[in-house]
């Protein structure tokens, strides 16, 4: 980590000073961002971090020139190497943009093109800047790729997208950010969605990186964790304005601001918490159960591929079980099939000592009454077009009870999770993240459940408003004494709010028990290894992690 105490550079690689940028009437506040100045200099990792709507990434993409046209910068400027990208033009600004400064998206499937295999697009970048020649700019490609640690960086070259993993495909949008050498790199939440091994990997990348080339990094996040593996200096922006900034030391282990405070005392630790031992009756036991995918054709090999195998979980009433491990390790899979929104191809799901397991739809109905899912975006799984109290009521009037009781339940469980009951008649669009999923929360309440599936339920949340939604799903677990099937690729949330963890490699269970014996004591190496891969384990929070 470069020393904080030393002098900046005469010129920093981006000086943003009194940056303001205007939001269209009728909104909360007035400016989206207002008087932000800070600098990231060559060499140099500067975390932004805040809560959803405190102008982080505005910021970062009013430097790139990308900002959407209902927001206008109205004072300050952005001085990229001395030059203010705010007064260039939009040919400039697309010089600028690859050759100079580049940036790397939170969710790389959106950003890159899924018609075009992964070497055409970072040729493109090439041909467009550069004066080489089709053979160089191949070599040149394929250099990259290779100093992004990609297997086989030929095979990647030939692939498209959605032939790649995840964390793969991040590391062919930092391929693409750094194949120019830019002064500047902008990184907007780049590992949020990714687990914790891929995490730990894509962040040692971009140190390096920026260490070897000497990029100035600006990287946007609201992890804490991540912001203690890698930043030298930190800003803290709340509701557009930067409320605190300095070195990154300083920020995490004696912050002045109440706000940075409140925002470091959330982050949930990797100490398990004391949980008294669940002794409520059995809900839910699977026993055998896997889930195999076949593909094939007439013309095609079958493939055959195994998403779990042989899985075996109980969850007793009152008790939280946790499923943890890295995408692809079957552990939605098996959600799914809990829920039975999927059948499983082997094995049984005890719900009330009856097997659900190959249940025909018909005879299921009753069941699904008993299970309920919050999934990982309230967005997509609320109906925009309906009312919250259209989509809390619906359920229940299907299972038989009247309109009428089904509203005064609606209206007593938006009370339960934090809202107002008059919020029934509005949107989901009306609502922040974090209420959206208070409100999947009390629609799949309504349901008075016996099991709830939270899948990733706060994943994309704050950490502030990830503390709310976890003490809340602590609270209606002991008002309702409910079973919970929390899936989760988060150790420091599973940590807190689990019992047990069960621990998924590869479509296997490879390791459960005691959430807090299994985190101390890791007996499979693949635990250990997830554990070891957390951004920031050593960082203690304001609440004695």
């Amino acid at each position: 980590m470069n020393d904080a105490s030393t002098p900046e550079t005469p010129t920093p690689v981006l000086e943003i000073s009194g940056l303001s940028i205007a939001l269209p009437g009728g909104g909360d506040r007035a400016r989206a961002v207002d008087n932000v100045s800070f600098s990231v200099g060559a060499g140099e990792i500067v975390c932004v971090v805040g809560e959803s709507g405190s102008g982080k990434s505005v910021t970062a993409f009013s430097v790139m020139g990308l900002l959407a046209k209902v927001l206008k910068p109205v004072a300050g400027e952005i001085k990229l190497e001395g030059e203010n990208v705010l007064a260039a033009t939009p040919q400039r600004l697309r010089a600028l943009r690859g050759d100079r400064m580049a940036m790397i998206f939170q969710e790389p499937m959106t950003a890159l093109n899924p018609v075009l295999t992964i070497g055409d697009q970072i040729d493109e970048v090439l041909r467009i800047h550069t004066e080489l020649g089709p053979a160089e700019r191949r070599a040149k490609v394929l250099g990259i790729l290779e100093a992004m640690r990609l297997p086989d960086p030929e095979r990647i070259h030939a692939s498209y997208p959605h032939q790649l993993s995840g964390g793969q495909r991040q590391r062919v949008m930092i391929a693409a950010a750094l194949i120019l050498d830019p002064a500047l790199l902008i990184a907007d939440e780049p590992t949020t969605a990714l687990d914790v091994t891929t995490q730990a990997q894509i962040l040692k990348l971009i140190k390096e990186m920026q260490e070897r080339r000497g990029t100035g990094v600006l990287f946007i996040t609201h992890d804490f964790g991540v912001v203690s593996e890698i930043a030298d200096r930190v800003v803290v922006m709340e509701k557009g304005r930067v409320v605190e900034q300095g070195p990154a030391e300083q920020i995490l282990k004696r912050p002045q601001h109440p706000y940075t405070r409140m925002l470091i005392a959330a982050v949930p630790s990797l100490k398990p918490a004391v949980r008294p031992e669940p002794t409520g009756t059995l809900a839910l036991e699977t026993a055998g159960l896997g889930k195999t995918y076949r593909s094939g054709g007439l013309f095609k090999k079958d493939r055959v591929v195994r998403a779990a195998t042989d899985v075996a979980i109980r969850v007793r009433r009152g008790e939280t079980v946790g499923i943890v491990g890295e995408s692809g390790s079957g552990k939605t899979t098996v959600a799914r099939c809990v829920a039975r929104l999927m059948a499983p191809s082997e094995g049984q799901i005890m719900v009330s000592d009856i097997d659900i397991a190959q249940m025909p739809e018909r005879r299921l109905r009753p069941y699904r009454r008993k299970i309920q899912v919050v999934f990982q975006d309230p967005f997509r799984s609320l109906n925009p077009r309906r009312t919250v109290g259209q989509s809390i009521v619906e359920g229940p009037v299907n299972f038989g009870l009247t309109p009428a009781a089904a509203l005064v339940r609606a209206r007593e469980l938006m009370t339960l999770v934090g809202l107002q009951p008059d919020a029934l008649e509005r949107y989901p669009h009306q609502f922040s993240g974090g209420q959206r999923q208070r409100i999947a929360i009390a629609r799949a309440l309504a349901m008075e459940p016996e099991i709830l599936i939270a899948d990733e339920a706060v994943s994309a949340l704050d950490v502030s408003v990830q503390k709310q939604v976890l003490a809340l799903l602590d609270d209606v677990q002991k008002r309702f004494d409910l079973a919970i099937l929390f899936i989760t690729h988060d150790l420091r949330v599973a940590a807190q709010i689990c019992d047990r963890v069960v621990v998924m490699e590869k479509g296997q269970v490879v390791e459960q028990g005691v959430t807090s014996e299994v985190f101390s004591a890791p007996a499979h190496p693949y635990t250990r290894s997830l554990i070891e891969a957390a951004p920031g384990r050593d960082f203690a929070t304001g609440e004695g992690g």
